[in-house]
């Protein structure tokens, strides 16, 4: 059934995990804030409501890093490029659905806790906190989902499929659309699926980090969600 493909769509989706100021010609309007999306409104009657399970779940961020000569000094790490990640478990959200309704997506609205991301470097932490997410200031990361696309016309429960889920992403006062391949599956009460999404830095106004001698990272980024979600009784 399509309607629970587009609850397992939502509810794998969050995002929010790497952006700061819109870009100039994407400059989107700053009103839309992370700390002052309103949350998801009551679900109507004869939906269900699926909350996101903090321990089982996580958002993180992968970008290509290249290191120089000079960060074995000041970092202690080789020269050489790699993949880093920066992950929290800091996840939180809920979404209402109506399994049988022509249109079944009711209200929901998703976060992520900036300032527990984390990373194998303090000072990148920092930095991101500091510099780039201003996440002491701007703390969460907001994603509403609104649309589904490229679902299976039917769906049997305990199937995995695979699909792409389109939304709101806002993060540092910033609202952008954002959209997310998602592989989920629905089995009894629980959804669980990954999500990934490619963003640049510079769509969001942030100049990738260039650091002389030391490293240099690339302006795109994955954005990957693991997430789990039961169903409140």
């Amino acid at each position: 059934m399509k309607r629970i493909l587009l609850l397992l769509t939502v509810l794998v989706l969050l995002a929010g995990c790497g952006a700061a100021t819109p870009a100039p010609q994407t400059a989107a309007p700053a009103e839309p804030t992370a700390t002052s999306a309103p949350p998801a409104a009551p679900a109507a009657p004869g939906m269900r409501t699926f909350v996101v399970e903090p321990g089982s779940s996580t958002a993180s961020y992968l970008v290509d890093e290249e290191f120089f000569a000079s960060a074995l000094s000041k970092y202690n790490i080789e020269a050489g490029q790699k993949v880093t990640i920066g992950s929290t478990q800091e996840v939180a959200g809920s979404l209402a659905l109506d399994l049988g309704a022509d249109q079944p997506l009711g209200p929901n609205r998703f976060t992520v806790d900036l300032p527990s991301l984390t990373s194998d470097q303090s000072l990148r932490d920092g930095w991101i906190r500091d510099n780039a997410l201003e996440s002491n200031k701007f703390p969460e990361a907001v994603f509403v989902a609104s649309s589904v696309e490229g679902a299976p016309a039917d769906y049997t429960e305990g199937q995995e499929v695979n699909f792409q889920l389109v939304g709101d992403l806002t993060v540092r006062a910033i609202t952008l659309p954002a959209t997310f391949d998602v592989i989920a599956t629905l089995s009894g009460d629980t959804i669980t699926g990954v999500a990934e999404a490619k963003v640049k830095m510079s769509d969001f106004g942030v100049t990738p980090p260039n650091f002389a001698n030391t490293l240099v990272v690339d302006d795109l980024f994955t954005i990957r969600i693991e997430l789990t979600a039961k169903e409140q009784q």
